[in-house]
């Protein structure tokens, strides 16, 4: 059963949280959350600054690197894999820092893969009830970031893993500093980490698409 949203909340603000949260209730994994888009009045905005082969090649990234840490480790850890323009985000717990070490290594390896941002904590496994707070704390910066008027949410994608925010997308310095400052302002963030790829203010508006003309 979905929560009771007041109906002061906007309609992007509610249609962020209710996918969120109904994305959770679907996932028995309780992997971490990533959010890319907002889904306003049934039709996805997609402002995604990747090109489509890259969305392609970031998705089987993501597919082959989970193959492999899940033949190596099994259920001895708990390693997630997030890609983003070919940067390999993982995030998660190994249970020494050769794992930790080993796994970076593995996904290096993986075709297309660019670079890796190691995150893995050497630790036990994460409970349940910290990888549900995750994607409470997932909805409420996402929402917070549809609240912003002076970005657009969709070019960001956030993870969420042990209440320490990964900020992902192809971003501005200025876009990028804003993300992380409202990230740090939602109740149960304990971190916020910038992975970003910076781009400047003329190859933003390079890309940005231009409105359609009136007649």
């Amino acid at each position: 059963m979905m929560p009771f949203l007041p109906k002061s909340l906007s309609l992007a603000r509610r249609a962020v949280l209710l996918s969120t949260l109904g994305a959770a209730l679907l996932s028995s994994a309780c992997a971490p959350l990533i959010l890319g888009g907002a889904m306003v009045g049934g039709v996805m905005m997609s402002t995604d600054r990747r090109t489509s082969g890259t969305q392609i090649e970031d998705q089987g990234i993501e597919l082959k690197a989970g193959a492999r840490l899940r033949e190596q480790f099994g259920e001895r850890a708990h390693i997630n894999v997030n890609s983003y323009n070919r940067i390999a985000l993982l995030t998660g717990e190994a249970p020494t820092e050769a794992d930790r070490e080993a796994a970076e290594r593995l996904v290096a390896q993986v075709e297309n893969v660019s670079r890796v941002l190691n995150e893995i904590g050497v630790a036990g496994k994460s409970s349940l009830t910290s990888r549900s707070n995750d994607v409470l704390i997932a909805s409420k910066v996402k929402a917070s970031l549809v609240d912003a008027r002076d970005l657009i949410s969709n070019a960001f994608y956030v993870v969420v893993e042990r209440g320490t925010v990964y900020i992902m997308g192809r971003v501005t310095e200025r876009e990028a500093t804003r993300a992380a400052e409202i990230a740090r302002g939602v109740s149960g963030v304990q971190k916020v980490v910038r992975a970003v790829e910076l781009i400047s203010e003329e190859e933003l508006a390079r890309i940005t698409p231009k409105p359609a003309p009136t007649k």
